[in-house]
């Protein structure tokens, strides 16, 4: 750990006190920033997408569960996986608790992955995971909002993720998409949010932020390098 200048405590204090106001500038930039999100414009979602869940099948109305606002964590499962992948198991750490506060704000949060229920309900019974986890197998939800890339594409370069074109991906990548139902039937897609665009959502790593070494991820051929899945850690 690299060591900072130790300073009396009234210096630090100063030092706080200077960096704290630069914290509230983030936050008063943040909430700027939310409150254009949420000023988006919507588009009607037309097409309908049908999902395999614990209740059977079900179309994305259903997902809401009688509520106005859908989230969607868009989970890297394909189908052909053994288990899911561990970065979005990172952050489905962090949101399987947050799940039942939501509903208290109107808000329905759900995972969708291309691997078929089965495999999708064993894993979560592994991770202790609770929330609801459908299947988009056979569908073209993942391949709509950006996230399942097909064979085809992938050699050709013309997959587009996080709004750019010609990213060189595997056939899956995390993300999150945000629904909104008027309730008369129609459903309109509001946000989605991609890589980095993801890191609000990880409590451990706003954890981290913290900490004098920091995510310590420099040194890593690649910032995640160090995850795993949280059954799979050397124990103390």
């Amino acid at each position: 750990m690299a060591k900072c200048e130790i300073v009396s405590r009234q210096d630090w204090l100063e030092a706080r006190l200077a960096l704290l106001e630069d914290e509230k500038k983030l936050t008063r930039q943040r909430d700027k920033v939310s409150a254009r999100r949420r000023s988006l414009p919507w588009v009607r979602v037309e097409k309908d997408y049908s999902f395999e869940g614990p209740d059977g099948r079900e179309n994305l109305e259903d997902l809401f569960a009688g509520r106005s606002q859908l989230v969607v964590y868009h989970f890297m499962f394909g189908p052909e996986w053994e288990e899911g992948c561990k970065s979005c198991s990172f952050w489905a750490d962090s949101y399987q608790g947050a799940v039942v506060h939501l509903a208290q704000r109107d808000t329905t949060m759900v995972t969708v992955s291309r691997a078929p229920l089965e495999r999708l309900e064993a894993f979560k019974r592994r991770m202790g995971w609770n929330f609801k986890w459908v299947s988009s197998a056979g569908s073209d939800f993942n391949f709509d909002f950006e996230v399942s890339f097909s064979p085809e594409d992938i050699e050709k370069g013309e997959t587009a993720y996080n709004y750019k074109k010609g990213l060189n991906f595997g056939e899956e990548a995390p993300g999150l998409s945000v629904f909104a139902a008027d309730g008369s039937g129609a459903i309109f897609h509001t946000y989605s949010c991609y890589a980095r665009g993801l890191e609000p959502f990880n409590a451990a790593y706003g954890i981290l932020d913290l900490v004098p070494k920091g995510r310590d991820e420099d040194d890593l051929s690649y910032p995640m390098e160090w995850v795993r899945l949280h059954d799979t850690y050397p124990s103390d």
